[in-house]
């Protein structure tokens, strides 16, 4: 088995990446994740860029760390400047890593053209800058930016640039794909040959505009590359990095030959992934390879069928190997094995008839602008009332919404709701943060007292969409409402043409599940 040492550059290349930034605590926090499942680099950042950054290296050395080295990054000297008063190469020393990423030009156009200074004068600033941090002890790997595209320019240079590094006492040299323009049939070559002719091993550091990073990779790997970099589902720059859980789940499930992580933690891969998400306050992305919600989802059902009898007839791996986790989606492409499986937890017996009507009422509603992909609330309560064992907790009677302007030109949000529980009408009116929220809480006034688990029930997501936008201001809107209480989450949905009632509609179904599922749940 060949280790390939995994190089995360979320912190630093993955901060550059347009609405995300990180604050020195979520950097802390990463640091211990990614330490935790047996990464070997973590770049923290450019020291010499903010006062942040340099916080960070002041507070990280701090940390337990078990395995996972921190990593400086910087640049080399400036043109003409001697390397001992160079302030970046200072700051560089005094953060205190222990491992330093040096970067620096190995392209003649770039050079020539960016630099603007003379060839000679960038290998001599690659040389001495590395030279000085050895010196101090520091243990640097050298990035090569624009190796790709300087060798495919002019060959020679790019080997030279990268040779004055490993002579300077580089201990690796990363070869990087910096514009993200490069094949991977030439990545293959291009990394094989600088395997060849280098005395130090090499890495790779592939961006995605032409949405080959981890192909890319992947490619450097079996060339020879022993180091990969890349970010947490691929942040970066442009159209970003490499996706480093794509290339970890690669590397560990379906190449041969090739060790990642410590033992078993590919099994983390979907838990890292959305941690990150979370971090940086962005959705998930659905279609994500390996980690996204629906990377194991099935919908027509001839694959649901299909996936029943072997999983292995629809699915590439299992998806517990990443931590994810199997759905099968509902909808009109659906057929009675998606209705089968979907309601197989419910311990509804396989009846045909039922299953022909439970799938007629998704089709119909569907055609209404409803979609139970993302409401497996809404789905089990409609499931429930096609078998005749749904049993309504209470009775809506009548709601009002008022949006008002105060004198103070504040915005004033309020909710009345008449609801029937048992035999007796209860009429709460509540404020709210928007017309949703004050339902919410109006309808909790009634609620709570007759349902103390609801104190546990919790709104986490809203979304609005437009069905039939070519009817304007009168079309109609479907709700989803994500809810959550101590054990699970679940999704509600609520059609109509009036945006307060679509709301309405799938805040009680929200309430209903929630009730539902309690007693259910087995006593303690």
């Amino acid at each position: 088995m060949r280790r390939i040492q995994i190089y995360d550059t979320t912190l630093r290349d993955g901060a550059q990446a347009e609405g995300i930034s990180f604050s020195l605590q979520d950097k802390l926090l990463l640091t211990e994740r990614l330490d935790g499942m047996g990464f070997d680099y973590i770049e923290g950042g450019y020291p010499g860029s903010n006062e942040k950054d340099f916080q960070y290296f002041q507070r990280v050395g701090q940390l337990d760390l078990r395995r996972a080295k921190v990593c400086a990054f910087g640049m080399t000297r400036r043109a003409g400047a001697k390397v001992g008063k160079d302030r970046g190469l200072k700051m560089l020393l005094d953060c205190g890593a222990s491992v330093i990423t040096l970067v620096g030009k190995a392209s003649a156009f770039q050079t020539a053209e960016v630099l603007r200074i003379d060839r000679r004068e960038n290998l001599a600033m690659i040389s001495e800058s590395i030279g000085l941090l050895v010196e101090a002890g520091r243990e640097v790997i050298f990035d090569a930016e624009h190796f790709f595209d300087g060798w495919k320019h002019e060959p020679d240079y790019a080997f030279e640039a990268a040779l004055a590094a490993a002579e300077a006492g580089a201990k690796l040299i990363v070869l990087c794909d910096t514009n993200g323009g490069t094949m991977p049939e030439q990545i293959a070559r291009i990394t094989a040959a600088a395997v060849d002719r280098l005395p130090v091993p090499v890495g790779i550091h592939c961006h995605n505009d032409c949405e080959l990073a981890v192909a890319n990779t992947l490619a450097a790997v079996d060339a020879g590359a022993i180091q990969v970099h890349g970010t947490i589902n691929g942040f970066g720059e442009r159209c970003g990095n490499a996706d480093l859980i794509s290339v970890m789940a690669n590397l560990a499930l379906k190449r041969q030959g090739y060790e990642v992580l410590d033992s078993e933690q590919t099994a983390h891969l979907t838990e890292l992934s959305r941690f990150v998400y979370e971090m940086v306050n962005m959705n998930f992305r659905t279609h994500q390879p390996f980690v996204g919600k629906s990377a194991f989802a099935h919908k027509g059902g001839m694959h649901v069928s299909g996936v029943a009898r072997n999983t292995a007839s629809y699915e590439h791996i299992n998806p517990k190997l990443v931590g994810n986790e199997r759905r099968v989606l509902l909808s009109e492409l659906s057929g009675h094995a998606n209705i089968k499986a979907l309601t197989s937890r419910l311990s509804i017996p396989p009846d045909g008839k039922l299953m022909d009507d439970i799938l007629a009422k998704v089709v119909s509603m569907e055609s209404a602008g409803y979609q139970f992909e993302a409401a497996d609330g809404s789905f089990d309560l409609l499931v429930r009332k096609c078998t005749g064992t749904f049993r309504p907790h209470f009775e809506r009677l009548s709601y009002h919404v008022n949006v008002s302007t105060a004198v103070d030109g504040k915005i004033v949000t309020e909710a009345t709701v008449k609801i029937r529980v048992g035999g007796s009408i209860r009429h709460e009116v509540a404020e709210g943060d928007g017309p949703v929220n004050a339902l919410d809480a109006a309808m909790r006034k009634v609620l709570n007292g007759y349902f103390p688990s609801l104190e546990k029930l919790h709104l986490v997501d809203y979304k609005v969409r437009i069905i039939n936008s070519e009817a304007a201001t009168a079309a109609g809107t479907r709700v989803v409402i994500e809810s959550q209480d101590e054990d699970d989450v679940w999704g509600t949905v609520g059609v109509s043409e009036n945006i307060i009632e679509a709301s309405w509609i799938a805040l009680i179904d929200s309430f209903e599940y929630k009730l539902c599922k309690d007693e259910e749940r087995p006593p303690l």
